[in-house]
């Protein structure tokens, strides 16, 4: 419970403790943020507790920061809260009082809790035996009572906001530049009042606003509680309006989501988390829920990004100028699929830009990446690999110097470093990205797939999981660390199935997997199908398997694991060491 302020030193015991924890200590930053807002309020200047006096004392920003283009306060707010919750999850467990960040505030909170209390405030969890249902991964199908009642919200909402009936198309029409689209976020509505039972609702838009707002690929407004003086009439009007509500049902917590079209007011997508009550009374709830609700609709294959992408499925995409965003959208195509044709289209858009937009940080990052992996026809045909990496890294550093909290260009340099087989480098700049955008699942997939590659296959669970669970249509690439935690659990025929659809993406190591799966399941088919596939891969045969994997995976027990299969499925062991 929240008592009377306690004294200035038992404060500053407890920031020193904060500032000396590893998790803390490891970020300066962080560190020298935690310090000003405690130091701040504890000095009663809670009026200088705000973001355009902590980017410029604190982060180093110049006097004319603009705290609506550069969100760093935001983001450093969200990961400084995610760590006080971790510390007081963890080695603050104890602790009688606690520093907290509140969501949407930078105003700090002093907390003691009193005797009997739970330590950081939290109801104490149901016993371990108990059933209960899964927390904020889990998916419940919406009743007709729901669907009536989010129905009844969204028509208030969007009556509220005036956007039934009027707004602008989501693209331009045929001959016009597609725009990145708007989502308008309101307040969920709490219809669990009466059921003795206080879950976590009040934040809940703006943590889908901080959340949503580092993906960069489409605008996104906080509405506040939808009524119609909350959107300045000098703001175009937004495309989509996320709306919800929370309510009790079947002895959990629901939080329902429902994203309408604000121009003919139709439901294009709604989603459903069930939490259980005592994890929904949490602080640190409403962070897991705007989690997964932006792995899909963040993602490039989720609802916000459906016109643009069903222009280039139907083969509409050459009848219309190019934007920024459409280049976006046409590169994300790309890294889904791997494949030539995307990527020259992708870099035939960016190349086509206006010189202002080719030189932003996400056009450089993309690029830089495109080089890369692929070349360019700008390119002299000559140009070797090494001078590709060396291209793309200089694009790569303009765009850091532009953007250095884009979670999308620290993703585009850990891949260059892993292709380059610097993987200690590749490792941090994956976690940066991640840190940055936490429901990148691009950013998930990829860390997930170094960390287990290089023998911290329980560390990469999770990210795996979230990247090829949490969003609509994973692509191939994103199932390697499926099949591989698939093997770890003795699920044959699932890492089958994971690792056939990893070698639609992965032509070294995604039929290895098959195989190694196939034998412990006594399938010869599926052996005979993928060996002469390993036998034919360029890679190894100009080097030899292992020599070429070493390359890639720096776990040795997974790398005498893979020798062991193929020695077994029948590889000439001269060609597992050398060229053959």
């Amino acid at each position: 419970m929240t008592g009377p302020v306690p004294n200035r030193e038992a404060i500053l015991t407890v920031l020193e403790r904060l500032l000396s924890w590893s998790e803390i200590a490891r970020s300066p930053q962080l560190a020298r943020f935690l310090d000003y807002i405690v130091r701040r309020k504890l000095d009663g200047d809670v009026q200088s507790i705000k973001a355009y006096s902590i980017a410029v004392d604190v982060f180093g920003r110049a006097v004319d920061f603009d705290p609506q283009a550069d969100p760093i306060v935001r983001v450093q707010a969200r990961r400084l809260r995610s760590l006080l919750d971790e510390y007081y999850r963890g080695p603050g467990l104890g602790e009688t009082l606690q520093i907290r960040l509140p969501v949407g505030r930078y105003i700090p909170e002093f907390i003691e809790n009193s005797e009997g209390d739970e330590p950081g405030g939290q109801a104490p969890l149901p016993p371990k035996d108990a059933e209960a249902p899964r927390g904020p991964s889990s998916r419940l199908p919406m009743s007709w009572y729901m669907l009536a009642v989010m129905a009844l919200v969204t028509a208030t909402v969007a009556y509220a906001l005036g956007e039934w009936g009027r707004g602008r198309d989501l693209l331009a029409q045929p001959g016009g530049a597609p725009q990145r689209p708007s989502v308008g976020i309101v307040e969920f509505q709490d219809l669990s009042v009466g059921a003795n039972l206080l879950p976590q609702v009040s934040g809940l838009a703006i943590e889908l606003v901080t959340d949503l707002e580092q993906f960069g690929t489409f605008d996104v407004r906080y509405g506040g509680d939808g009524e119609a003086n909350v959107m300045p009439d000098d703001l175009p009007l937004n495309d989509f309006v996320l709306s919800g509500i929370v309510r009790l049902d079947a002895g959990v917590v629901q939080y329902s989501a429902i994203l309408t079209e604000s121009r003919t007011g139709g439901v294009v997508w709604n989603h459903t988390l069930a939490v259980p009550p005592a994890e929904a009374m949490t602080p640190g709830v409403l962070d897991g829920v705007s989690k997964a609700f932006a792995l899909v609709l963040g993602s490039p294959r989720g609802p916000l990004h459906a016109a643009a992408r069903q222009m280039l499925i139907s083969g509409t995409a050459e009848q219309v100028e190019i934007s920024p965003y459409f280049c976006r959208v046409l590169f994300d195509f790309y890294r889904e699929t791997g494949g030539a044709v995307e990527a020259e289209r992708a870099d035939a858009c960016f190349a086509a830009l206006p010189e202002t937009d080719r030189q932003s940080a996400e056009a450089l990052a993309a690029t830089a990446s495109l080089v890369a992996e692929r070349g360019s026809p700008s390119m002299a045909v000559e140009t070797s690999l090494a001078d590709r990496f060396r291209i793309a890294g200089v694009g790569l550093e303009r765009a850091m110097d532009l953007d250095p909290i884009s979670g999308f260009v620290w993703e585009q340099r850990a891949r260059l470093r892993e292709a380059q087989g610097a993987l200690a480098l590749a490792r941090g700049d994956f976690a940066s990205a991640v840190q940055l955008n936490p429901a990148n699942a691009d950013a998930l997939a990829g860390f997930a797939r170094i960390l287990a590659l290089g023998g911290s296959l329980s560390e990469a669970e999770p990210m795996a999981r979230d990247a090829a669970e949490g969003t609509p249509n994973p692509p191939a690439w994103y199932h390697g660390v499926p099949a591989l935690l698939a093997l770890r659990d003795g699920e044959l025929a699932r890492a089958i199935a994971s690792a056939e659809r990893y070698a639609e993406a992965d032509r070294e190591l995604g039929p290895i997997l098959a195989i190694m799966a196939a034998q412990r399941a006594g399938d010869s088919a599926v052996v005979n199908r993928y060996l002469p596939q390993v036998l034919d891969v360029p890679a190894f045969r100009a080097k030899g398997v292992l020599p070429r994997l070493r390359e890639r995976i720096s776990d040795d027990t997974l790398v005498e694991s893979i020798r062991n299969a193929l020695v077994e499925a029948g590889v000439p062991p001269q060609a597992l060491t050398r060229a053959f």
